[in-house]
């Protein structure tokens, strides 16, 4: 039961990880104005207390629909955080974009599909040796070709159908994916840094989007209820 679910958030370690750092005071979304706790070297400090419980509430949901085997897309395409998104989204068994985010991923699912079978079937026919006959220039050519489609598609090649729901760890960067999955009625859980409209999000989750342990710390909460969700 997600109810039963223990949710293990602690402030003093959220502001260890420096959740609470937003953005510099002249960058304030308007909307994020309800989470925001003051002012500290000309930047906006958040509320942590209002982070813990919309973090709670984004952690009960995922929980669900990983008890009920849904998928979560991880989103995450900031240099300094994409190898963490990537690897916890493995850890997850959950697909991911870790590279830059593909237009039409979701509203144009069917095309983006075809890609992905391609990339799979190249994929299978060097390890199966169905490429041996070309010569070595061709050969070269297919190598330079899987690798450009690994790029793109490693994340989302198991990926069978459109998610249920979609994880963005910087809407501002990744708006594309935010507006396509709102198209598509994909439920979003976002984290909201000072300078993002938390509306965007479904589910908001009021933090630092940048320090690498911000996310770390948020992806770790996410992979513990996701993994107990799963049990």
């Amino acid at each position: 039961m997600v109810d039963d679910i223990k949710i293990n958030l602690n402030i003093e370690e959220m502001q260890k990880a420096g959740l609470n750092f937003g953005h510099n005071v002249s960058r304030l979304h308007p909307r994020m104005k309800p989470y925001v706790a003051g002012i500290k070297n000309n930047v906006h400090m958040i509320d942590l207390e209002k982070t813990a419980k919309e973090f709670e509430r984004a952690l009960k949901f995922i929980a669900k629909l990983a008890g009920e085997g849904k998928t979560i897309l991880f989103v995450g395409t900031k240099i300094q955080t994409k190898e963490l998104v990537k690897a916890t989204a493995e850890d997850c068994k959950m697909p991911y974009v870790a590279e830059r985010w593909l237009g039409g991923t979701f509203t144009n699912f069917e095309t983006i599909s075809k890609r992905v079978a391609y990339f799979k079937e190249l994929e299978h026919k060097k390890a199966s040796g169905a490429l041996e006959k070309y010569t070595k220039k061709e050969r070269a050519n297919f190598d330079k070709e899987i690798e450009s489609l690994r790029i793109k598609f490693e994340g989302i090649k198991n990926l069978a159908k459109i998610p249920e729901a979609v994880l963005i760890l910087d809407i501002k960067k990744d708006i594309t994916c935010a507006r396509e999955a709102k198209r598509k009625k994909i439920t979003i859980i976002g984290v909201t840094d000072t300078n993002i409209d938390p509306a965007l999000a479904d589910y908001a989750i009021p933090a630092n989007d940048d320090a690498i342990s911000s996310v770390k710390y948020i992806l770790e909460k996410i992979q513990e209820v996701i993994l107990n969700g799963k049990s």
